[in-house]
């Protein structure tokens, strides 16, 4: 594991140089495949759709974005107290191969990773709960304190559970073809509930909720290496293939063939830059592999893994 580590960052140093002898020998690219990016799809309150990417603004009453974060203003607040008070809620949808900041009305801020969707309030009622719904995908979410807030405590609602929060930063992982939902608490002190079971989580702290039971499993986790995705890092850390290309194909917006299963249980260590091409991300986990047991062929946007 410490060898594998240790050579995923020497090649990624010299990567470069390396390219021009190794990549036309060994890794077939018919294709380039683009890096992901800033990009997102907002479907605001009476359906209409507006594509947000980098480098075009977007502005109306309620909303602004430079391309790159989506921002809702505080100003919209709503001081009602009426129970029967219906609040417009919008959706954000990031696509495979993006990734979008969301500001929501109370302060919180949130960061969608690929694949993702959520749909949220366009304004919070004070006094009232603070409710998010993270439909599929993943995100980081520092919810601005209660005490901000009157009081009021914020709910993160998933398939198959709900996390409730006063103030703190949290990542959820619930994407749609896992069958296990993923909660890493980074600071303060959160609630999940999956059905009557619910716990307790604290810093450093990962709970998993299979949709498949009623049971939630917590364990100690590295917190950097589950948010490594927020600083711009791939972090695997005795990862298997096939997750890695799982996590590969969202980013670049690809598919992936594995000929032999077994391929799919060779496993890699390493931390990796999300700015790099496919191309080199590949070549450092063909060179780290032993006896090129390993090779990937890449055919427009189809990796085969031979």
């Amino acid at each position: 594991k410490k060898i594998a580590f240790a050579a995923s960052i020497i090649l990624l140093v010299g990567i470069s140089l390396l390219n021009q002898f190794y990549f036309n020998e060994t890794i077939i690219i018919r294709d380039p495949i683009v890096i992901g990016t800033d990009k997102a799809v907002l479907t605001l309150e009476n359906g209409d759709q507006v594509i947000l990417e980098k480098g075009k603004k977007f502005q109306n009453k309620t909303v602004n974005s430079d391309g790159k974060e989506l921002s809702y203003s505080i100003k919209n607040r709503s001081s009602s107290n009426f129970k029967n008070e219906k609040i417009a809620s919008n959706f954000l949808t990031i696509p495979r191969g993006g990734q979008f900041s969301l500001n929501l009305e109370d302060g919180t801020k949130v960061l969608l990773n690929s694949d993702s969707k959520i749909k949220y309030p366009v304004k919070f009622i004070k006094g009232k709960k603070r409710q998010v719904e993270l439909l599929y995908g993943e995100a980081f979410f520092d919810v601005s304190s209660s005490k901000n807030n009157n009081g009021s405590e914020f709910i993160v609602s998933t398939k198959t559970q709900k996390i409730n929060v006063l103030g703190t930063k949290f990542n959820v992982k619930s994407y749609s073809e896992d069958d296990v939902i993923t909660t890493t608490l980074v600071e303060g002190k959160v609630k999940v509930e999956n059905g009557e079971n619910q716990i307790l989580l604290f810093p450093n702290q990962q709970s998993k909720v299979d949709s498949n039971s009623a049971i939630i499993d917590v364990s100690d986790v590295d917190v950097s290496q589950q948010i490594s995705w927020i600083k711009g890092l791939f972090s695997f850390n005795d990862t298997s293939l096939e997750d890695i290309m799982h996590t590969l194909s969202r980013w670049y917006d690809l598919e992936f063939i594995f000929k032999s299963a077994n391929q799919k249980k060779f496993i890699f260590s390493g931390i990796l830059e999300r700015t790099k091409s496919i191309e080199d991300i590949l070549f450092i986990i063909e060179k780290t592999s032993s006896s090129n047991e390993i090779n990937f062929e890449i055919n427009n946007k189809t990796i085969i893994i031979d």
